[in-house]
């Protein structure tokens, strides 16, 4: 077994067509030149699908004509905004998601599955075919000013990240930034750009009421690592620098240090954190990687792509922290991960933020200036 995977991957490593092993689907895989700068190196047929397509060398260089990758986008016009959820291992029951997909690629993205419900892959195309949610801030609008409604910290970035590279030109996320302030509503964000140092006018009025909370995500501060495994996203030094800005204009911000990679990522907890406090950071916080569903053979395929020599060993840890498995779906567990080596990075972790000064105190955003919109219509239609 162990020498059949070495000839798998010295084959792979001179740019032979070989068998992909751990159950990666063959004829997946996406010629170089055609995924040039994105993350994710296969494009599976989406699991609700009932037929499987694939792409294979008849020797007639079809291949070669294809077109490569280019980042689509289409409007997505949804019936409401606000998502929730009942999960006891997450801080926030509600969330917003201006974009489905992300251009940033990240190869981990635990959201990459949620494509197939649009008939699409996990894989390349979950960050070159985009849905933008123009009404975005309508319907919050109009949900934020429902008879009942009890406020609570709208999370911003939990899925795909809101201040993706179409921001720039589509702005949904200041729209609904604008909303949230008129309202007085609070609001948690996380993202892995630069782009949201945009909207410090708006965040920092915010923070002065204790509405706004930022959370910075750092997996690693290799620039040649990050630049394989989230291609599009800002770069560490960039995303640190965003954390100066914010704190500088009295915004609170915590860096996230997710996903951790054993292997891969975990040696540099310490650097990351000490990176973290000195931007400013005043809390942080880690997950463990998580592989659900078609993640795994997608982050599996770009290990063995660009960490070969690593790819076993950082597969033996992961699956020592899920009993033998990829991934552990149970509450409580998947975050974390369970056994000596998740104990291990959770006591490192623990030790270097205490150190530093880290999560001393955990912010709690204010509900009590909650403010409804008015409906559309005024007074007169909300007699009716």
């Amino acid at each position: 077994m162990q020498d059949a995977f070495a000839a798998d991957r010295a084959a792979f490593a001179r740019g032979r067509k070989v068998g992909i092993p751990e159950g990666i689907p063959a004829g997946t895989r996406i010629a170089p030149e055609r995924r040039r700068g994105r993350g994710a190196g296969i494009n599976p047929t989406g699991r609700f699908e009932p037929f499987a397509r694939s792409l294979e060398d008849d020797g007639w260089d079809v291949l070669d004509e294809l077109p490569a990758f280019r980042t689509e986008v289409q409007v997505e016009a949804p019936k409401t905004i606000i998502t929730r959820n009942t999960s006891p291992d997450i801080s926030f029951d509600r969330s917003v998601n201006p974009y489905r997909g992300c251009e940033h690629g990240c190869v981990y993205c635990f959201a990459r599955p949620t494509h197939a419900y649009m008939g699409l892959s996990a894989g390349l195309d979950f960050e070159t075919k985009l849905f933008a949610k123009p009404n975005a801030a309508q319907l919050l609008e109009r949900e934020l000013s429902k008879s009942g409604y009890e406020p609570r910290t709208i999370a911003i970035g939990t899925n795909t990240d809101p201040y993706q590279p179409i921001e720039k030109e589509r702005g949904i996320m200041r729209q609904l930034l604008e909303v949230l302030e008129a309202a007085q509503h609070p609001v948690g964000i996380v993202t892995k750009s630069a782009l949201v140092t945009r909207d410090i006018d708006i965040l920092s009025r915010m923070a002065a009421k204790g509405l706004v909370k930022v959370a910075i995500s750092v997996t690693t501060l290799d620039r040649r690592l990050a630049r394989a495994m989230e291609p599009r996203a800002a770069t560490p030094t960039k995303r640190l620098d965003a954390v100066k800005a914010l704190n500088a204009a009295g915004i609170p911000t915590m860096v996230m240090t997710a996903p951790i990679i054993p292997g891969l990522t975990d040696h540099e907890i310490e650097r990351l954190l000490e990176a973290a406090a000195a931007a400013g950071a005043r809390e942080a916080g880690y997950v463990l990687l998580r592989l659900p569903l078609e993640v795994s053979q997608i982050f599996k395929d770009w290990l063995l792509r660009h960490y070969p020599d690593r790819y076993r060993h950082v597969l033996t840890l992961l699956r020592s922290m899920r009993e033998g498995r990829d991934y552990d779906a149970e509450w409580g567990k998947r975050m974390r991960g369970t056994g000596p080596y998740a104990f291990q990075i959770k006591r490192r972790f623990e030790i270097a933020a205490g150190r530093l000064g880290l999560n001393e105190t955990r912010l709690k955003l204010r509900t009590d200036l909650f403010r409804a919109p008015k409906p559309e219509g005024g007074v007169q239609l909300a007699l009716l």
